[in-house]
């Protein structure tokens, strides 16, 4: 089992500016870019109209083995893994969980989650459970998750393996580092190298649909307003002057 380092945070500017573009509009420009898929899917948004964005730390399970993580770990609590990712918790940050898509184990429950929220974590991604519902809801978490049961973690068949080690959630590659961006259309992976470019990439592509979507509204014609026809880039940059962001 391994615990490594904690991770190196991107500037909060490049943060903020990837929250405010949102899931969608972050996919579709990785996707141009030539990430193919960068959505975790299976895990959904159980806090509707949040939005977060914020650095990844990982938590990988594997199936349990006896003779690896037995009973023994809660006479000695240190032993917990799912725990030392908490312990690397800064405000802002989002907790990654590779949980296999099982849903008979709920990584965190009340007090976990608990410290979580107190030590300022943006949300939790979990291609899996948590547990203890009625409790979370009142910390008013952002939670992409598969769902809730009343178990604990290693009451069935998964054990906690490593901590800020690349895991696959959701069927993406999350690297430790990496910004997750996540609102009710999902959770999105930005792979940290490429953030500056997507920001740039899409911001200019939102800009001109704002001015497309005014005059969508107006019933103008798509194949003039969507994508934006080269014929109606005159008019764009006049909305643009009179319209500055």
């Amino acid at each position: 089992m391994t615990h490594t380092p904690d991770i190196t945070r991107p500037p909060k500017e490049t943060v903020a500016a990837l929250e405010k573009l949102g899931a969608a509009t972050v996919a579709g420009t990785l996707g141009h870019m030539g990430i193919r898929n960068p959505h975790i899917a299976g895990p959904v948004s159980w806090s509707p109209g949040r939005s977060i964005a914020g650095p990844a730390l990982t938590l990988q399970f594997m199936p349990k083995r006896e003779d690896l993580y037995g009973e023994g770990e809660y006479a000695e609590p240190e032993k917990q893994l799912h725990r030392h990712v908490l312990y690397h918790v800064q405000a802002g940050d989002v907790v990654v969980v590779d949980a296999r898509g099982d849903m008979s184990a709920g990584v965190f429950g009340d007090m976990m989650s608990t410290y979580f929220k107190g030590r300022g974590g943006a949300g939790m991604v979990i291609d899996g459970c948590l547990r203890d519902y009625p409790n979370l809801k009142k910390l008013d978490l952002a939670l992409w998750v598969r769902g809730f049961t009343p178990n604990f973690h290693t009451q069935t068949g998964l054990m906690p393996f490593a901590v800020n080690v690349p895991i696959a959630c959701g069927g993406v590659t999350v690297i430790p580092g990496d910004i997750i961006v996540a609102d009710d259309d999902g959770a999105v992976c930005v792979p940290v190298a490429l953030a500056d470019q997507v920001i740039a990439k899409a911001s200019e592509h939102h800009e001109w649909e704002e001015f497309s979507r005014e005059k969508l509204k107006e019933g103008a014609p798509l194949q003039r307003y969507y994508p934006l026809h080269a014929d109606a880039q005159e008019e764009y940059q006049a909305w643009r002057r009179d319209n500055p962001l």
